[in-house]
């Protein structure tokens, strides 16, 4: 069996007529495991977060060190993870046949008690990164990883019958007649019986805005602006929600540049909900262990498969 190289990795993932359905993403994952199982890069475990790992490349690739990964999320074996995709491909096709999470809760409560869907959603799109780290900048892959992120939640919308596309809509100026400004969304989508497409330069009333980043870092502001512009400049309320994929990076402390820590902004976000507007629904494929246990961010904050299961349908209506 022959084995990807890293090199024919990096090349998928910077292949803009790739990942046109989940059946791409699942092809880059199981290669990258299978690269990971044949030359078995260097595993590092963070000694702040022991179930944060990380992988360093060997030589030809400059020793490259990958972004932490929670093991408690990434399904490494590949066996393993290609039962657990199966099965949440199943579980999103009785999803769009239910219209509903609510039923299927009950009816699947031992696949939910899994977190499966995270753990498939977090593992598909943590392949594409540790592939992007391989790069030799940065720069290189950091807005692709980030775009293929957007695509993914995309495509797993369109997957449960929702329509959901990316916009960049014009928004009106007040008190300057004809004068618009354009505005990119990440998402927008809807269950209205309509075709939504990114040539439409308007927002309909039943519409909803998804910002999707794959961390808040630096991204937190930008996300209650787009609420409260899209609020002032239409003149009528319009939601907005919020889907994040992790909230951690690398840190050095001490003697060791392999600690973890949280790129979350508590105090922001808090500020942000009071003085600008909450956000309509926050969403993590892995949240931080304070999103659980601090009441004032779990009235906010949800993981990815609540969004999935039981807030996208009472949002998108």
């Amino acid at each position: 069996m022959t084995v990807t190289s890293l090199g024919d990795l990096q090349a998928s993932v910077v292949d803009r007529s790739a990942f046109s359905s989940l059946e791409d993403y699942l092809k880059l994952c199981e290669a990258f495991l299978g690269y990971v199982a044949s030359s078995q890069p260097t595993r590092i475990v963070s000694p702040s977060h022991p179930n944060y790992i990380f992988f360093q490349y060997g030589q030809d690739y400059s020793h490259k060190i990958t972004r932490p990964l929670n093991f408690d999320l990434f399904l490494e074996e590949g066996a393993i993870f290609r039962g657990a995709f199966h099965r949440f491909v199943a579980f999103l096709s009785d999803l769009r046949k239910a219209g509903s999470g609510d039923a299927l809760s009950r009816i699947h409560a031992g696949y939910l008690e899994l977190n499966e869907i995270n753990r498939v959603v977090y593992t598909l799109q943590q392949s594409i990164g540790c592939i992007g780290d391989s790069f030799d900048s940065p720069n290189q892959s950091r807005k692709r990883v980030g775009q293929l992120f957007e695509n993914l939640v995309k495509l797993i919308l369109q997957e449960v019958g929702i329509d959901c596309e990316p916009r960049t809509i014009n928004l009106p100026i007040p008190d300057f007649p004809g004068m618009t400004m354009p505005y990119e969304l990440d998402l927008v989508f809807s269950r209205r019986q309509v075709i939504i497409t990114s040539e439409t330069s308007l927002l309909q009333p039943f519409e909803v805005v998804g910002s999707v980043k794959t961390t808040s870092k630096d991204r937190i502001d930008k996300v209650f602006l787009d609420k409260f512009l899209l609020t002032k400049l239409l003149g009528r309320q319009v939601p907005v929600v919020a889907v994040f994929l992790h909230d951690v990076q690398r840190a050095s402390r001490g003697n060791s540049i392999f600690n973890v820590s949280s790129t979350f902004k508590t105090n922001h976000f808090l500020g942000y909900s009071v003085a600008l507007n909450r956000l309509d629904g926050v969403y993590y494929v892995d949240p931080r262990p304070e999103m659980i246990t601090d009441e004032r961010l779990r009235r906010e904050i949800a993981s990815f498969q609540r969004f999935l299961v039981h807030d996208l349908w009472l949002l998108a209506t």
